[in-house]
């Protein structure tokens, strides 16, 4: 990608900043640049938009920082051509003068062909990867919620896991509450039980007959 007489800008992005390094060389072969910093909120970041086409840019890089490129990325995007550029790659890069500001060196390294894009998966498929992450983790939080529970009926000598497939179940939501209302009674919480588990009183009323101390209705 030969870029070398376009004009640049490498951002150099952070949580509440963005550091932006427009870069070109004039007819004479002369580095021209300009660096301007920005926050990050929507109406700042459209300054920054606003700015980079003001200069002329039509290529722009940055670093994929955390989360924190997304926003600046989804704002430009359709705007100039992104390129989103992996943190390591850049460190791997040879050549670089230690009071070179990052922004600078970003758009140094674009302008002269030498970045490689990372992959950015399209709208869509950000949120839906977004809410398959999010659908995992809830799964993830919930069975570490039944295995606590679990933990602590063990620990009460409450054996209802060993009867009901589901403890958070319908009917087993319905015997916790009781329990921890203070209902210790084992015939009194069998009777709670819904549908098919039914069948199963007589098991649930051995099973419900525990230990159950304050600690563990606070547990």
């Amino acid at each position: 990608m030969d870029l070398l007489y376009a004009s640049c800008a490498g951002l150099d992005v952070h949580k509440e900043t963005v550091v932006a390094c427009v870069r070109r060389l004039d007819a004479k072969g002369k580095v021209q640049q300009q660096t301007r910093t920005f926050g990050t909120m929507t109406s700042q970041l459209l300054e920054l938009a606003d700015w980079l086409a003001e200069q002329a840019v039509t290529h722009v890089a940055m670093e994929s920082t955390g989360v924190y490129w997304k926003p600046i990325w989804n704002l430009l995007e359709g705007q100039f051509e992104i390129l989103l550029v992996n943190a390591q790659h850049i460190k791997q890069v040879p050549g670089r003068k230690t009071d070179v500001k990052d922004a600078e060196w970003i758009a140094q390294l674009l302008q002269h062909g030498l970045l490689r894009g990372s992959f950015v998966p399209s709208t869509p498929q950000q949120q839906l990867r977004e809410l398959t992450r999010q659908r995992r983790q809830l799964i993830q939080a919930r069975a570490a919620v039944a295995n606590r529970i679990q933990k602590v009926l063990e620990d009460a000598n409450i054996k209802l896991g060993s009867v009901a497939s589901d403890v958070l179940g319908a009917s087993g939501r319905d015997m916790l509450e009781a329990i921890i209302g203070g209902q210790g009674d084992a015939e009194v919480l069998a009777e709670l039980a819904r549908r098919r588990l039914r069948a199963k009183i007589p098991q649930l009323r051995l099973a419900l007959a525990g230990r159950v101390t304050d600690h563990h209705r606070r547990g």
